[in-house]
């Protein structure tokens, strides 16, 4: 057997779809080498502003997010869907580099620090939405049941290699080197969706005989708050949202655990980079295996439900561990498991979710739900955390809310899972 059938076996990709699937691979790699070589610069600089002041900047973030999804909204109703991506990442792109004179002008300003940690939450959610949009786009239901899991993995792979650029290069580069060599692989991932369009026509979800979608050469129809609308229009992509929240609400109650934790075992700024960084390399590794040879079977096999459902009970039972033994180990095995999980499990899954939808419920309401929600669920539980931390002493408390939240979690991404597996398999049997 030829190697490229080999390879195409090895990702359950069918005649056609190898190069489709390593460009989509790829598009992923550069993005998230590019994040991860900024993210331990971020975390840092969260902590550099007051571990206290987190949550203000979570809600900074949202407030950010606010501003920004009317705009591209905007935007996405104005250019063709075919173009769409080349403004945005190249509105990153530049911000990028004035950020990178920016820090070779005042390496040490505190403001800039917390200015860069916004910026960088909201670039990361909007560059990484809109390339799942792009994802959902080119590849139909069945596609992204097969290939999604592979795509992801190249978001791991750049996450393994971003945070050991990061420590190789920061010496020599700084941080205004760090970020140019991001914008140069944001540009780069620009190329690839050309290519990705251009395959979607022949072979993807724009070919003859798929199923029916919008013409990529057309602006999304809607208005600006048409994200907003739609979400609230459908009880599928309600669901999708209250996923969400529970989501962010799992993350943020770890996050902040992990950062006070961190600022208190790690005080200096160096050390915890290397920390943040080891935590980084493990998890994509992690979620690297998993994707590759885990996912993918799962979802054919097992379905969608169990994609969304297993990573929230793992998280539940994570939580009762830490309400027992309250110490950073604990903490830094289920921030761990979480976010393997997340990476593996629950991003491909919950992209899946928008495959059969329409080009303004993958672009608008999808870019609402990935930006929007999940920065208000932040700043929400933020804040939840901050209320908690004020009535009980320790972890305890928290750790039980979390697993509550997670319990819930669960339940509602195995409802989500169950109707998505229920729309494949009329499709299939179609």
């Amino acid at each position: 057997m030829p190697f490229a059938a080999r390879a195409a076996a090895l990702i359950s990709a069918r005649p056609g779809e190898l190069r489709a699937a390593l460009a989509g691979f790829a598009l992923f790699f550069c993005l998230f080498t590019g994040y991860f070589m900024l993210r331990p610069i971020r975390e840092s600089m969260g902590i550099q502003g007051g571990v206290e002041n987190l949550q203000w900047l979570f809600i900074a973030t949202f407030v950010a997010m606010l501003v920004a999804v009317p705009l591209f909204a905007w935007l996405n109703s104005r250019v063709a869907r075919i173009h769409y991506i080349d403004w945005v990442y190249g509105f990153f792109c530049l911000n990028l580099l004035l950020f990178a004179g920016l820090f070779f002008l005042l390496r040490e300003s505190i403001w800039l620090a917390r200015v860069f940690y916004v910026w960088i939450s909201v670039y990361n959610l909007f560059v990484v939405s809109v390339a799942w949009s792009l994802m959902a786009d080119v590849f139909d239901a069945p596609q992204a049941r097969r290939l999604f899991a592979f795509i992801a993995a190249g978001a791991s792979v750049g996450g393994l290699m971003g945070p050991a650029l990061s420590a190789l290069l920061v010496g020599v580069l700084g941080q205004f080197g760090l970020m140019l060599l991001a914008a140069l692989l944001l540009a780069v991932a620009v190329a690839i969706k050309h290519y990705l369009m251009a395959w979607r026509e022949e072979l993807g979800a724009g070919r003859p005989g798929a199923e029916h979608a919008e013409s990529p050469r057309r602006p999304v129809m809607g208005n600006p708050f048409s994200g907003l609308t739609r979400v609230l229009g459908s009880c599928y992509l309600l669901g999708i949202a209250a996923f969400v929240l529970l989501l962010t609400t799992a993350s943020t109650f770890l996050y902040f655990e992990q950062a006070r934790l961190v600022a208190e075992l790690f005080p200096e700024r160096t050390e915890q980079v290397r920390v943040f960084g080891a935590i980084d390399f493990v998890v994509q590794a992690g979620a690297l295996l998993s994707q590759l040879f885990i996912t993918g079977r799962i979802a054919q096999r097992l379905g969608v439900r169990v994609l969304l459902s297993a990573v929230p009970a793992l998280v539940c039972l994570g939580f009762i561990g830490l309400a027992l033994a309250p110490s950073f180990a604990v903490l830094a095995a289920v921030m761990i498991v979480r976010r393997i999980g997340e990476y593996a499990f629950v991003r491909p899954g919950r992209e899946m979710l928008f495959a059969p939808l329409d080009a303004e419920s993958k672009y608008k309401a999808k870019n609402f739900i990935d930006t929007v929600i999940y920065r208000g669920g932040d700043a929400l539980s933020g804040w939840g955390k901050a209320l908690l931390d004020s009535l009980a002493q320790g972890v305890w408390l928290v750790a039980l809310v979390g697993a509550a939240s997670a319990a819930v979690w669960g339940g509602v991404g195995w409802r989500l899972g169950v109707r998505a597996d229920q729309v494949s398999r009329q499709r299939g049997r179609d």
